[in-house]
């Protein structure tokens, strides 16, 4: 069992996100020093509640106005600190411009927090927030594993700016997060890599694309049918007690695939069915292929018929062996997770009854 290190201060990005709320909320329960690196310290709306976090333990809480593009905006934060967890990243599928919204700021701004590190002679260890996206890109690209399995040894070679740019983007920030951390040998670097993550937030207004996804079982999106599309998911408390192992366990190194469940949207869908069938639009069959592949491209533009014909109808596997062996990684039932994340969801008022 590791312990959290309050001897130094220890750097969050993306202090405000869904997933670097609950590690915020850990430390700060350790009795640790955060500083919170956040776009404007000033927005007490966005931030109000990890203040009240703070106000509630022996931990202290330090706003740090940062940005992922600006170099050096995160050297007066990381000063002095042992410990950095680099969460900041966008994770959004809708996009615009790729390049502009999901590449740029994965890449340079892992860059530039690494970058920073190698200029902090305090830090001693980087925890960098990936994704099993890093890993693979479509759920059809388990046919070229060895044992037909997703582990930490593959990576992900079927997306582009133009095919799973958001994949794209996370395979790109954390090679290059290696490539920095291997040139230097004065702090070391573990990564983590989650799949879905799902679960309460700390903020019920977030905005990670998460909650988009699980609205959809709630606000009718997908009452005509769910599709079997793979995936992994885990619940964001889990990942959060991951991302403190990764820091705190002396022995932890390398990628951590952190996955719950291998499961798909029509699973999740049948289980949140039994609870909430009666009063909300969650769906009951599922869709078959050939109406997605029809369908999906018109409803949604971000979904292609490519992405449609590579991941529904083909499960998601993945080996979380490692991280549940080395970091003494724990799951919660996927059922518990669902059905909070919804629940949460119903009380925010992003969904009526039907």
């Amino acid at each position: 069992m590791f312990k959290v290190d309050t001897s130094a201060p220890i750097l969050v990005t993306g202090a405000s996100g869904y997933v670097a709320g609950w590690i915020v909320k850990s430390l700060l329960e350790a009795g640790a020093t955060v500083h919170a690196c956040v776009r404007d310290p000033g927005n007490q709306t966005k931030l109000q509640h990890l203040s009240n976090l703070a106000e509630r333990t022996n931990g202290k809480l330090k706003f740090f106005a940062s940005d992922l593009l600006e170099k050096g905006s995160y050297a007066a934060a990381m000063k002095g600190c042992k410990f950095v967890f680099h969460t900041a990243s966008p994770f959004t599928i809708s996009v615009q411009d790729p390049q502009q919204e999901l590449i740029d700021p994965a890449l340079k701004g892992t860059t530039n927090v690494l970058e920073q590190a190698n200029n902090t002679p305090s830090v001693q260890r980087v925890v960098l927030t990936s994704s099993c996206a890093a890993i693979f890109g479509d759920n059809a690209d388990i046919e070229n594993t060895p044992g037909g399995v997703f582990t930490e040894e593959v990576w992900n070679t079927s997306s582009s700016l133009s095919h799973n740019p958001y994949s794209y983007s996370k395979r790109l920030a954390e090679q290059k997060a290696w490539a920095i951390a291997k040139a230097q040998d004065r702090w070391d670097l573990v990564v983590i890599n989650p799949s879905l993550v799902i679960g309460p937030g700390l903020n019920p207004n977030a905005t990670s694309e998460s909650f988009s996804l699980i609205r959809q079982f709630g606000n009718g999106t997908l009452r005509h049918g769910a599709p079997k599309w793979g995936m992994g998911v885990v619940d964001v408390r889990d990942l959060a007690e991951a991302h403190l192992a990764a820091a705190f366990t002396p022995e932890a190194h390398g990628r951590n695939i952190i996955n719950g469940h291998n499961t798909d949207f029509f699973e999740m869908s049948k289980i949140l069915h039994r609870t909430y069938g009666d009063s909300f639009p969650i769906p009951k069959t599922a869709a078959p292929k050939w109406l997605i592949w029809l369908a999906g491209p018109v409803v949604n533009t971000s979904m292609t018929r490519k992405m449609i014909a590579r991941n529904v109808d083909v499960p998601f596997k993945a080996d979380n062996t490692k991280a549940v062996k080395e970091l003494g990684v724990t799951y919660r039932p996927l059922r518990q997770s669902l059905e909070e994340m919804f629940q949460q969801q119903i009380d925010a008022g992003a969904f009526a009854k039907s």
